[in-house]
């Protein structure tokens, strides 16, 4: 079920529910339509990145990276219909500033989705079929193979999907059991789990961790 969609913007302890636009271009936008954005929040202050809660579509175009965090794909896309999130996503891909979709925000990237099919952003050229390891009840962890960002890591699979294409320009970057589960083309990643609840912090640190170390370099 979706949660209640405010109208404030906070970053990680902040009191006030009300966002400063001037302050949007030092954060990642966390998209906080529904899903488990403030787990990927406290990820993101873990290792040094600010954050904010993005709920309207134009505060995604000032931020300098962008989650699309796990939930129910098709609730996101009922707010996407009626609101301006799919410009303001493209627009966001089109500048090259890093986006991160983790399980549904994998669904929301792919460039296909079957089971039962629905559309897709195509800023990922991959088919993705949901819920393919069956129901909540068939969720599990498990460690996935990630030789690129320096071996296994843990990874929370909750109603996930499965990538069962992968284009051309999409690098594989993690696997389970053969198959990929973290990949990447450009600035767009995506992941099938949810790397924000696990005590690893590569996939954020790989998205993202630039942008801590420009704002240290200035």
């Amino acid at each position: 079920m979706a949660k209640d969609v405010g109208r404030g913007t906070k970053r990680v302890g902040e009191s006030s529910s009300t966002y400063d636009r001037s302050l949007l271009s030092s954060g990642v936008a966390v998209m906080a339509l529904q899903g488990d954005f403030d787990a990927h929040r406290l990820k993101l202050s873990e290792i040094g990145v600010d954050s904010f809660e993005a709920r309207r579509p134009e505060e995604v175009d000032s931020s300098a990276g962008l989650i699309l965090p796990g939930g129910e794909s098709t609730t996101m896309w009922k707010f996407f219909e009626s609101s301006g999130w799919e410009a303001a996503i493209r627009r966001f891909a089109a500048a090259g500033k890093p986006i991160l979709g983790t399980c549904a925000g994998a669904i929301l990237l792919a460039s296909d989705v079957t089971n039962p099919g629905q559309k897709g952003l195509g800023l990922l050229d991959i088919g993705v079929e949901r819920n393919a390891y069956g129901r909540q009840v068939d969720s599990f962890v498990g460690q996935v193979e990630a030789p690129r960002l320096g071996g296994s890591l843990p990874a929370v699979f909750i109603r996930a999907p499965r990538i069962r294409r992968v284009g051309q320009g999409v690098e594989t970057l993690a696997t389970l059991h053969g198959e990929p589960v973290l990949v990447r083309s450009g600035n767009v990643v995506a992941a099938t789990f949810h790397p924000e609840l696990t005590g690893d912090d590569r996939v954020h640190e790989m998205t993202f961790g630039a942008r801590r170390r420009e704002r240290k370099a200035g």
